[in-house]
């Protein structure tokens, strides 16, 4: 079938439903949700046989969904309507949630119903029960539903019954730091993660507070900031206290809350760790090791994936830590919902706001990565692994290919290209890394084209070497037995012998810092030069900025010479 994907972003979720009607022999194109004109044109131009929307923020215009047949991905169970759907579901403790498509009608969310998956819910924020939960359901759901949409005998049905749940505003998001227990407050803070944040004051200033932790010990005043540690704040409940990772303040940017209130944090007590090693008792730790038997595991919890120079100098520290002691393998878990997403373009974008300098820090921020890469490229006396339990792009995907095997969990998504982001070169060795993996003219096209891969399709041309189980909890298992394996394999020794071999082969035709320096060329033009269009989308892309197109590698429709088969 011809499918036009409507939506408000090209986010994970649309990116997964892209690939996988793709693969299953679909033709897809994509259009931006900007203007009801907009979709009209793109509706015209594609003639799509059937519409599915994975990702709005407003409705379909009755031009388009009278005429042909619209699919709606509305992220709540049968029956349930409204914009907050997630939102009530997480701060209200449902115990199950699900994905409902329907057909797009005049009355919002109130269409028949095509398919559904539901799933248990867990205490997350909402953000990451988003890119897990969420997103498997919707797929499987869309998937049904595009096979019902093809054949002749399925009869949609509407729900029995329906409830209309409204915009959950701040009103009923609002913390009550004299009422509210930590339990209480992750739950409000969870529904509200990645947007909107809830409404609160620190230090006597306005903001929205994302990315709340629990902490297991700490107490003190309800509401006061009782510590820091690294980028986070610590903050008293009615019965113990919770860290919280980001803030905005006023009509600023997303940032670490230490750097948000750089100063006033300054004013609290440091509460640091004793070492890498993972805390027994639930706490807030963005870098944690842990170790079974020869096998080493270190963690890196970044908010959404993106690495601060101070990030990188940390994780860089705990590497060399890590690499010291006495274990065979050593994996690169990252985090939970992302593995590396590459430079932070907050902070960067920070730097311009506090009378600095952007391109100064976007070129601090792309050598502490590149020393990072160079650090596990050069990793002498272990085996690495970079296990990809959560999505991951740009640098970040460079990063984890500096490993000598990478697992990724079927499920996550990874792009491994620059250019969108202003026709960024980009640094961590790709030159190097890539070309070896999948060939001269598969790394240029991976560039050039700028679409995303799934787990499997990432092992098909060679980028990854293994695609694992798409649950969480089995792929974590199964990434600790093969890595247990790799460790207790009989030619071990043989297998590092070969990769250091290798290594020095390699540097001996060319240098690691010719391929830095190369890059780093480009990349000072990205960051100095005349062309200003890698600040001017770092700027929108941070300020979450309305788009005005649809790139044209997204929307086929659009190229010239297009003609509808």
């Amino acid at each position: 079938m011809r499918i036009l994907l409507l939506t408000h972003a090209f986010n994970s979720l649309t990116q997964r439903l892209s690939a996988e009607l793709q693969l299953r022999g679909h033709e897809i194109s994509i259009e931006f949700d900007i203007a009801d004109s907009v979709t009209e044109e793109a509706v015209t131009l594609f003639r799509p046989e059937i519409i599915v929307a994975p990702y709005l923020r407003r409705a379909i215009p009755e031009s388009v969904w009278s005429q042909y047949r619209c699919l709606i991905v509305h992220p709540g169970v049968v029956g349930d309507r409204g914009p907050s759907a997630l939102d009530w579901a997480i701060q209200e403790g449902a115990s199950e949630w699900g994905v409902t498509v329907l057909q797009a009608e005049s009355e919002m969310d109130a269409g028949p119903v095509w398919a559904s998956a539901n799933f248990p819910m867990r205490a997350v924020k909402k953000s990451s029960l988003y890119r897990h939960e969420v997103t498997k359901a919707a797929t499987s759901a869309v998937l049904l539903a595009v096979e019902r949409a093809a054949g002749q005998d399925f009869q949609p049905q509407r729900p029995c019954s329906s409830q209309w749940r409204p915009l959950m505003r701040q009103a009923e998001r609002r913390i009550d730091w004299q009422l509210d227990g930590s339990a209480t407050v992750l739950r409000k803070m969870g529904a509200a993660d990645g947007f909107p944040g809830v409404a609160d004051h620190l230090f006597g200033q306005d903001c929205h507070l994302f990315d709340a932790w629990p902490e297991s010990e700490r107490r003190g005043s309800p509401g006061t900031v009782i510590g820091r540690r690294a980028t986070a704040l610590l903050r008293a409940t009615t019965d113990g206290a919770v860290w919280i990772g980001h803030v905005k303040l006023g009509h600023s940017i997303k940032l670490p809350a230490t750097l948000a209130f750089e100063d006033e944090s300054l004013t609290v007590p440091e509460l640091p760790l004793a070492g890498w090693w993972r805390a027994a008792a639930p706490t807030w730790q963005d870098i944690a090791y842990d170790e079974t038997g020869v096998v080493g595991f270190l963690h890196f919890e970044f908010y959404n994936g993106a690495m601060s120079t101070a990030q990188c100098e940390r994780l860089r520290e705990a590497l060399a830590w890590a690499k010291q002691r006495p274990v065979r393998i050593l994996v690169l878990m990252g985090g939970a919902d992302f593995w590396s997403n590459g430079i932070h373009l907050n902070v960067i974008e920070a730097a311009s706001l506090n009378n600095g300098s952007a391109a100064d820090e976007s070129w601090r921020n792309i050598n502490a990565m590149n020393d990072l890469a160079r650090d596990v490229i050069n990793t002498q006396q272990q085996l690495t692994v970079a296990a990809l339990g959560g999505n991951t792009g740009a640098g970040g995907c460079f990063l984890a290919r500096a490993a000598d095997l990478v697992w990724a969990r079927d499920g996550v998504m990874l792009n491994p290209h620059y250019k969108n982001m202003g026709n960024l070169y980009g640094s961590e060795y790709w030159t190097y890394l890539l070309p070896r993996r999948v060939g001269e003219d598969a790394a240029l096209a991976i560039m050039r084209d700028r679409q995303p891969l799934t787990a499997q399709r990432a092992v098909e041309i060679g980028f990854t070497d293994a695609c694992l189980s798409e649950d969480s909890g089995v792929f974590r298992a199964e990434v600790a037995q093969r890595a247990a394996e790799l460790a207790s394999d009989p030619h071990f020794e043989a297998r590092l012998g070969e990769k250091l071999a290798a290594r020095t082969r390699d540097e001996a035709v060319k240098p690691l810092s010719a391929y830095r320096e190369e890059e780093l060329m480009h990349m000072r033009r990205n960051f100095y030069g005349f062309d200003p269009s890698y600040h001017i989308a770092r700027h929108h892309f941070v300020r979450k900025s309305p788009l005005s197109w649809t790139p044209r590698h997204l929307a086929r429709h659009r190229d010239l010479g297009w003609r509808i088969p």
